[in-house]
């Protein structure tokens, strides 16, 4: 019989978040390389008009596994800076987000915790934990990131499918001939 560590699903998600930003710490370094000669003007980029700017977009990105963090401590939501426009401003919001979701120690009974998400002013959703995980965090935290990769590939960065599943690489094996 196996043992289930009473943390188990709460650690998977807090190495996903770990290492989907190591990603994107990734996709900045590339894109640094890249926009050497005015970097600044990265963060105002867009994919469409009515859509975030690319620092915006990360910070929406950290804003997912902070949230998070701050929930399994116990803290209440607060928001990163969505204004960034530096690379070392965002580096600071994931080496932040990074050093928060480090702190959690807790066990996976907080995913049965009703976790209730404010949508605006007068809006909200009450879901379990796991939702608030499954359904809320992670295709937000996915559709951010992917939308930052989307803006840096959109002005001919160097980055392809490789780099976004970077996290993959310690598991890659050839096959003995």
């Amino acid at each position: 019989m196996s043992h289930v560590a009473p943390n188990a699903v709460i650690t998977q998600v807090q190495q996903i978040f770990m290492s989907r930003l190591n990603n994107l710490k990734h996709f900045l370094d590339v894109a640094e390389a890249h926009f050497e000669a005015a970097p600044e003007a990265l963060f105002e980029l867009r994919l469409a008009p009515d859509m975030f700017p690319f620092g915006t977009q990360i910070a929406f990105t950290c804003n997912q596994p902070y949230h998070f963090a701050l929930w399994c401590l116990g803290q209440e939501t607060q928001y990163m800076d969505k204004e960034v426009t530096g690379f070392e401003a965002v580096r600071a919001q994931i080496a932040q987000t990074q050093e928060l979701l480090q702190q959690i120690d807790v066990s996976d009974e907080k995913l049965t915790e009703i976790k209730r998400v404010a949508l605006g002013p007068e809006l909200f959703i009450e879901v379990p934990g796991q939702s608030y995980v499954d359904d809320f965090l992670m295709p937000n935290f996915y559709f951010h990131l992917t939308t930052a990769y989307a803006i840096l590939r959109a002005q001919g960065v160097t980055l392809g499918k490789g780099d976004y599943m970077r996290h993959l690489a310690p598991l890659v094996q050839r096959v003995e001939a």
